[in-house]
């Protein structure tokens, strides 16, 4: 992990299109400006952290519903042929 200091508008440069800027110290809380493209997504991690956990739960839930689909598809078909063969 890089560590650099900076003061109260000194800005740091992330490769050629993102400036951070600090914008102001208080107490223990630190105000950064974030300048980049809006192609790129500049998240708190908390809030990152969050969005990833939904993410999962969201593929989780949809791998459900689709082995749900596929046990009432499979449930279907056996009933089809069961009535096929009594005819």
């Amino acid at each position: 992990m890089l560590i650099l200091s900076r003061k109260i508008d000194e800005k740091i440069c992330i490769g050629e299109n993102i400036v951070i800027t600090l914008i102001d110290v208080h107490g223990d809380q630190v105000k950064i400006g974030v300048e980049a493209p809006k192609t790129v997504k500049v998240f708190r991690q908390e809030v990152f952290d969050a969005i990833q956990n939904e993410n999962k739960a969201a593929i989780i839930d949809e791998k459900k519903c689709e082995s749900n689909n596929s046990l009432s598809a499979v449930s279907a078909l056996s009933k089809l042929l069961t009535s096929n063969k009594e005819k």
